[in-house]
């Protein structure tokens, strides 16, 4: 299955804006954030506590199990002052 992946804030600067992953069936967003950690240095940040994940605009954990043409979304936690 096809999964769409955007990255905002700092991971867009240092990785892109986005990137299309294959999947198996039945993955999690775990599953994905492993597989995208095993691309590099710059892309095992994705595996930090500090990272937050959300599919389809809803913020879930890393049991959320994926469908095909997911929109999976990484970004940093959101401050303000």
């Amino acid at each position: 299955m096809k999964i769409n992946v955007r990255l905002f804030a700092r991971l867009r600067e240092q990785l892109g804006d986005s990137v299309q992953c294959e999947c198996p069936e039945g993955a999690t967003v775990a599953a994905l954030t492993d597989q995208l950690a095993s691309k590099g240095d710059s892309w095992a940040q994705l595996k930090s506590q500090e990272i937050l994940c959300a599919v389809n605009q809803q913020q879930v954990s890393g049991e959320h199990r994926l469908a095909d043409n997911d929109e999976v979304a990484f970004f940093p936690p959101v401050t303000g002052g």
